[in-house]
């Protein structure tokens, strides 16, 4: 029969076309082509109605055989096309795990963070607590709390920042033991603790000066307390700074908020006291200041001074780095020049 030579030669065509099909493309131009609405497998049987009735199931089983076969090939075919291209997607793209990673380059803490870190370690180490406050700060507890009540001289060393007349940013770190001292049940125990934090100045005289620096600040109030527990954690602190081998000395001072009040010099780490450029030859370098709590300063919080005394003291992490690492320009520390940084990694 004429027909069923037409749908065995389809078959045959089908089948091999679709063997040698190498992408999805061909494959789905397969598909048309034999199996389309328009498709050689369709145009042949419109041919059925020629057929007697004897050859009509005969030729439609064969039809229907054809019809699933050509299916099944290019099911198949597209299935493992598209297999292909995930593996030679996989190839493309694979990554070698045993190849050694690259490093990503890790930075560190700014020098005088990690300066005040090591000062604020050593302090919780002696049973201080670190209390942090306001930048911006009411002129009662930067000044008068601290027994610099308006128009006192004083003042002019600690010129600022206004933002009105009666809110400034802070000049020191103190307002934070006023406002702790006030809240301070001293009938649970002493009073320990430092309160680190930036502080602003209208201070630019030189290259060891800035209008913005850290601070940090200690106070001790408790019953008791002398010169002598002053001396003792003053030279503990600058034997752990700069060496155990370093000596201190106390120079008389004033400040408003402290009396007596004394300068603290380090014995040069330098030369080691004998006298060279660091210390201009005395031996001895200038690194903060500190004195016993002012009774005006005790009163003003609250507090009685004929039952508690203290002693306070204030230093300059930015100072105490420069001296540690012979840094002769403040403005260093401050230019993220990633040259003069990287010095201190892994201080």
């Amino acid at each position: 029969m004429e027909l069923q030579k037409v749908l065995d030669e389809l078959h045959q065509q089908g089948l091999q076309q679709i063997a040698a099909a190498d992408n999805l493309t061909t494959l789905n131009e397969i598909r048309i082509k034999f199996l389309g609405k328009k498709g050689s497998l369709t145009q042949a049987l419109r041919q059925m109605g020629s057929l007697s009735e004897q050859e009509r199931p005969q030729i439609g089983a064969l039809a229907n055989n054809v019809r699933n076969d050509l299916q099944q090939a290019l099911d198949q075919a597209k299935q493992d096309l598209e297999n292909k291209a995930v593996q030679q997607q996989l190839q493309a793209e694979k990554i070698d795990v045993t190849l050694p990673g690259k490093p990503r380059r890790m930075g560190t803490k700014h020098v005088i963070n990690q300066v005040m870190d090591d000062i604020e370690e050593l302090f919780i180490g002696l049973g201080y607590e670190v209390i942090n406050g306001p930048e911006v700060e009411e002129d009662h507890y930067n000044f008068e709390m601290m027994n610099l009540p308006k128009d006192h001289p004083a003042r002019d060393m600690q010129d600022t920042f206004y933002i009105t007349s009666e809110i400034l940013m802070r000049t020191q770190t103190s307002p934070v033991q006023a406002r702790t001292m006030e809240k301070h049940d001293f009938s649970k125990g002493p009073l320990k603790m430092i309160s680190p934090g930036k502080v602003y100045r209208r201070d630019t005289d030189d290259l060891t000066h800035s209008h913005q620096f850290n601070q940090i600040e200690g106070l001790v109030i408790d019953k008791h307390i002398t010169m002598g527990d002053l001396k003792g954690t003053l030279e503990l602190t600058a034997r752990h700074i700069f060496g155990q081998e370093r000596e201190i000395r106390l120079r008389p001072s004033y400040f408003p908020f402290t009396e007596p009040s004394v300068e603290v010099d380090v014995s040069c780490f330098a030369c080691g006291g004998k006298g060279c450029a660091v210390c201009k030859h005395t031996g001895w370098v200038e690194v903060l200041g500190a004195g016993m709590v002012h009774p005006n300063v005790l009163t003003n919080a609250g507090v009685d001074p004929k039952v508690y005394g203290g002693f306070a003291f204030g230093l300059g992490p930015d100072r105490f780095a420069m001296l540690k690492y012979g840094i002769n320009d403040i403005r260093d520390f401050y230019l993220n020049d990633v040259r003069f940084l990287e010095q201190f990694q892994g201080e």
